[in-house]
């Protein structure tokens, strides 16, 4: 079969300086492909469909999965980050289909227990390599995922990949060691907004989530100044609905001032660095997406208030201590006795060293699986 050029179906009204399919640096390995997908659409349908992003289902955010059904989980906060950055790429002209990729895969090799069990991992990995989100999403798609004939890993574009390294935030710092991905360069403006459609995101349904632990309350956020202007807005124009609604129109509204923020602030930027394609965005070298300084000042006090009243919250120290507890003790076993996993892995530590497959290992593992498993090692009487 031969390769199909994906020309003749690329989006017409994309700005100048959008990323575009046409103008990929390719994948790792030569495919026959069966359709005239664009090459960022098609990577965004093969993180659908693997398996590590299935495993997001179950995977901390903040509340660990059997705390309540209600609470966001690395999964639903991943389609929550793509709905934002692609509202905030339609507005910018940008690559909808590079957007929502990246959004998809941003949390592809977050382990267990959310960042608890990224630090108990790297402590453990210390003189292995240790262990760094971006790095492991990017380990993912490369070579843990077995779905294709001819290699390991998705086999995905390189500006995604490129995007996966390159993911920073308060929680994840941009990889510069890997040669492959120029390092010191700025992403695309699409990896750009990522960042901020993820903050943007986990800022508004932590609060959802927070309030409807009881972790923290409507009075509290009362000061904090951001949410009092827009929830003072939102009552002025909605006197009459009940606090519930109050607020959903709240986080609603608050998501879309930071999208409208955002889009202006941008847009300027972009006019100012007189950027008009991505080579000129690589050569100038310099961030395009930003807040406006007020927002931003404003958001950052508002991630204090989460850090302090929800994050440290007691009952969230008291889940994280049991985490590190549980992913150690595994950690620990596994070592000692490499038997204890799944044969295939066995053959895999001849080539990537013991210690790093049963990271691996413990990294695509969910809470529940994590949970399950700490059962049957250490539990006299649970099924093996």
């Amino acid at each position: 079969m031969p390769m199909i050029s994906t020309a003749a179906v690329e989006r017409p009204d994309l700005a100048a300086y959008a990323a575009r399919s046409v103008n990929s640096l390719g994948r790792r390995y030569p495919e026959e492909l069966r359709d005239d997908r664009p090459a960022f659409e098609r990577d965004r349908d093969r993180i659908i469909h693997c398996a590590a992003f299935r495993r997001l289902e179950y995977k901390t955010q903040v509340f660990v999965n059997h705390e309540g059904d209600y609470y966001r989980t690395r999964l639903t906060h991943s389609l929550e980050v793509a709905q934002i950055g692609k509202a905030i790429a339609r507005r910018l002209k940008l690559n909808e289909e590079l957007t929502e990729a990246l959004a998809l895969a941003h949390d592809l090799g977050h382990t267990p227990f959310g960042h608890t069990g990224e630090e108990v991992l790297n402590r453990l990995m210390e003189s292995h390599g240790g262990f760094e989100h971006n790095l492991q999403s990017l380990r993912v798609v490369d070579e843990l995922e077995e779905k294709y004939p001819g290699f390991n890993g998705l086999n995905l574009s390189w500006e995604v990949r490129e995007g996966i390294i390159k993911h920073s935030s308060p929680y994840d710092r941009p990889v510069e060691i890997i040669a492959d991905f120029k390092p010191g360069v700025v992403p695309t403006i699409e990896a750009q907004l990522i960042n901020f459609a993820d903050e943007i995101a986990y800022n508004n349904h932590d609060i959802d989530d927070g309030l409807k632990s009881g972790y923290i309350t409507l009075d509290q956020l009362q000061q904090v100044e951001l949410w009092q202007e827009v929830y003072g807005a939102v009552c002025t124009r909605y006197p009459s609905i009940d606090a519930e609604r109050k607020k959903y129109q709240t986080i609603s509204a608050l998501i879309g001032t930071f999208i409208n923020d955002l889009t202006v602030t941008t847009l300027a930027a972009i006019a100012e660095a007189r950027i008009e394609s991505l080579d000129d965005l690589r050569r100038v070298n310099r961030p395009m997406v930003s807040l406006s300084p007020g927002l931003a000042r404003k958001n950052k006090e508002l991630k204090r208030f989460l850090l302090e009243n929800l994050y440290r919250h007691y009952k969230v120290e008291r889940m994280r201590v049991k985490a590190e507890r549980y992913l150690s003790h595994l950690f620990e076993a596994y070592v000692k006795h490499p038997t204890l996993l799944p044969r295939k892995y066995l053959r895999k530590m001849e080539v990537a060293g013991r210690e790093r497959v049963i990271c691996d290992y413990i990294a695509g593992m969910t809470d529940r699986y994590a949970l399950d498993e700490f059962k049957r090692l250490f539990e006299p009487y649970e099924r093996v």
